[in-house]
């Protein structure tokens, strides 16, 4: 079989290795950036349930739970970097692209919360 032929066959499977890859990768760089965003004054969220913050949480974190982000948008300042983080990446995720569409230019998604610490 052709790279063509495989690529046809199996795109799907590529492209989430692909999506894989970028997540791992991102990680990292926010994982990297941190020092740096901490000393510029960075706001470190958790959009995890109470419960789950409650359970296990990284010193110097706040907790503004994902349902409840648009609601409390006034708590996180816009000239300040925010580091978002969850339990896997994905409310996070979300949580960061809920951001950027209300205005937030400097915002970050470092995927589990354990990546708060380091």
């Amino acid at each position: 079989m052709d790279f063509a032929g495989f690529a046809r066959q199996y795109w799907p499977f590529m492209a989430l290795a692909l999506w894989f890859g970028y997540k791992w990768w991102n990680v990292r760089r926010v994982k990297s950036l941190l020092p740096q965003l901490k000393s510029n004054g960075a706001l470190l969220v958790d959009v995890r349930s109470p419960a789950e913050f409650a359970s296990a949480s990284a010193p110097g974190t706040v907790n503004i739970p994902l349902q409840e982000l648009a609601g409390r948008l006034g708590e996180i300042p816009r000239s300040a970097p925010v580091v978002l983080g969850c339990a896997s990446g994905t409310r996070s995720g979300m949580a960061r692209m809920m951001l950027k569409k209300n205005g937030y230019q400097n915002v970050y998604n470092i995927g589990n919360w354990s990546n708060f610490q380091g």
